[in-house]
């Protein structure tokens, strides 16, 4: 295989992962390309960093200091649960919360957000323990 015909195939990885949704995309990280400065990121744009998956949550060009990691600004973790599947808890962000009906384990329990918006540890605030 060539060169060209690796980064053609890579490409349509790519391509095919955004048609996943983020219950789906989250446990395969690997299939988006990696985040990069200097790139005209468009809101809903998913891509990895870091091992993790992230989403655009404010159209703009990336530059090498506003990292994903820390720019909740403009990119937003996509976390575990969210959106269907039961996931491990992540503590989230103001641009990331868990939304009501997403369901995670935490501490050996499975718990459901009660509430949208929902950035509290499940056990402390808005969050229902499945039985």
């Amino acid at each position: 295989m060539t060169r060209t015909e690796a980064l053609r195939i890579r490409q349509m990885i790519e391509d095919t992962a955004t048609l996943l949704p983020d219950e789906d995309a989250v446990e395969r990280v690997i299939l988006f390309p990696v985040w990069k400065p200097n790139v005209a990121y468009e809101i809903g744009d998913r891509f990895r960093y870091d091992g993790k998956l992230y989403k655009c949550v404010q159209a703009h060009t990336s530059h090498e200091a506003y990292t994903p990691d820390v720019t909740i600004s403009l990119y937003a973790e996509v976390l575990p649960g969210q959106d269907g599947e039961i996931g491990d808890w992540v503590q989230p962000d103001s641009t990331n919360p868990y939304m009501k009906g997403d369901k995670v384990r935490h501490n050996g329990k499975v718990w459901v957000s009660d509430i949208d918006y929902n950035v509290y540890e499940p056990g402390v605030a808005g969050w229902i323990e499945v039985t």
